[in-house]
């Protein structure tokens, strides 16, 4: 009888999980534990790439500004709202980041340990 979960189930799981609750997952066993790792990895990732691209698109937004193609007005809102976003993909990104450290799953790539 099986008293596990098969792995693809569980990968399908845990990329459902909030980040709030991601961790917590990781408690049920070992094969979780891996998921969950390989998930935050994963979706602090994620969140260093969208940083980058909006990052980019802030740029992108001053040469229309200096180019006189948009207003001051609209330049201001526009570069407030990205940078409130790149605010809040930061945040998300560290709160991963803080839960993988404590818990063990940032890897020191010359040890191969955590």
């Amino acid at each position: 009888m099986l008293d596990r979960l098969p792995v693809e189930i569980v990968e399908r799981i845990v990329t459902k999980i909030p980040d709030t609750d991601l961790i917590a997952a990781s408690k049920v066993d070992r094969v979780w534990w891996q998921e969950v790792r390989r998930e935050a990895y994963k979706r602090w990732k994620n969140y260093a790439t969208t940083i980058g691209d909006v990052y980019c698109e802030i740029r992108a937004l001053g040469k229309h500004y200096i180019k006189r193609e948009i207003d001051w007005i609209t330049f201001e809102d526009v570069n407030d709202f990205y940078k409130r976003w790149i605010d809040r993909l930061t945040e998300d990104q560290l709160y991963i980041m803080e839960k993988m450290l404590r818990n063990g799953m940032v890897v020191d790539p010359k040890r191969g340990k955590p």
